[in-house]
């Protein structure tokens, strides 16, 4: 049923597949299923979206925060997969990881060389005696490689064949473009604006002021679309405002305090503690001694709380991108239902 909802790609598809569905265990005479897919604006189907929503949401804040603060070891002693280990969230490196392993059954061949251009045939062991060849190619001047699974452009990892041929090639580190920088776990996420019950109340006015943004920047839309000329005084309007905006967000960054919309980890680490005032009187006595103990112990427990508030306010914002998708997704499964 997951597979109907997510994977058909148009409603005809839908219904095929939602009759196949029924076809293929036998619920033809369910009456749930009969009903849900006679009325597809169920309260009941929205709340348990809702639900999921926030499920996922607290799923991806866990995430995030393994992201951060543990290591998954690297599979091998290849310094591209240390790379890809010091770039990637979790999820992703183990899909990366997973090819440096199966490069093991991979045995390299070259087939020519001419001018840095080399043309390689890869021969990958699936069975005690069967092997699937690929071919995959290297430009050394433009640092690029290509294999005819078209795993990177599939699926934006590269394949067991291109590491084997990296690795023939003595390659160290992959150019930038075979990092993407939406699996990278240092991706700095933008706030989303799509509501959801789970939404938190701290994120309120920015979303107002958005859609108020987007109700008058619609009209203006609307109106310098008439003429190239109008269209192109509002682009340097939109450039001119855009810089403005920026040259402010930097001033006000360099003098202001830390702000939800802000916090980050690097942030956190510059926090300092507060300054320590000599107090007068015997310093060695008992009574001072107590003293500078309990004032020590509430300075580390104030710290410690904005620490802990900051840490958990950025957890929140991180994972806010992650219900852009979801909504997004699940307009399309109600456009289905509809």
């Amino acid at each position: 049923m997951s597979q109907v909802v997510w994977n058909s790609q148009s409603k005809d598809s839908f219904d095929r597949n939602w009759n196949d569905f029924l076809l293929n265990f036998g619920l033809g005479d369910n009456k749930w299923l009969s009903d849900l897919y006679e009325d597809r604006s169920l309260i009941q189907f929205v709340k348990q979206y809702d639900n999921c929503l926030g499920s996922r949401e607290q799923a991806e804040r866990e995430s995030d925060a393994a992201d951060f603060h543990t290591v998954i070891p690297c599979a091998t002693k290849s310094c591209i997969e240390a790379q890809f280990q010091d770039a990637y969230t979790h999820a992703k490196f183990r899909e990366v990881q997973a090819q440096f392993r199966g490069k093991a059954n991979c045995i390299t061949r070259l087939k020519n060389s001419a001018l840095g251009y080399s043309v390689y045939e890869v021969g990958e062991q699936v069975s005690s005696s069967i092997f699937n060849k690929f071919v995959v190619t290297y430009d050394s001047v433009a640092a690029e490689v290509k294999c005819h699974c078209l795993l990177f452009e599939s699926r934006g990892i590269l394949c067991r064949h291109a590491l084997s041929v990296l690795s023939f090639e003595q390659v160290s580190q992959v150019s930038p473009r075979y990092i993407l920088e939406r699996w990278s776990k240092k991706v700095k996420r933008r706030h989303t604006h799509i509501k959801s019950s789970h939404d938190e109340p701290l994120m309120e006015p920015r979303s107002k002021r958005f859609d108020q943004l987007v109700f008058r920047s619609q009209n203006i839309c609307e109106f310098a679309s008439e003429s190239e000329e109008l269209t192109a005084i509002l682009h340097r309007a939109y450039d001119n405002v855009m810089a403005e905006m920026e040259a402010l967000k930097a001033k006000r960054k360099g003098t202001s305090s830390l702000s939800h919309e802000d916090a980050n980890l690097e942030s956190v680490n510059e926090l300092q503690s507060p300054p320590r005032i000599r107090t007068r009187g015997r310093p060695k006595n008992r009574l001072g001694s107590k003293l500078e103990k309990q004032i020590a112990n509430a300075t580390k427990k104030k710290k410690t709380k904005v620490l802990s508030e900051v840490k958990v306010m950025f957890f929140k914002f991180v994972a806010i991108e992650f219900i852009f998708l979801v909504n997004s997704l699940g307009n399309v499964c109600m456009l289905y239902f509809r």
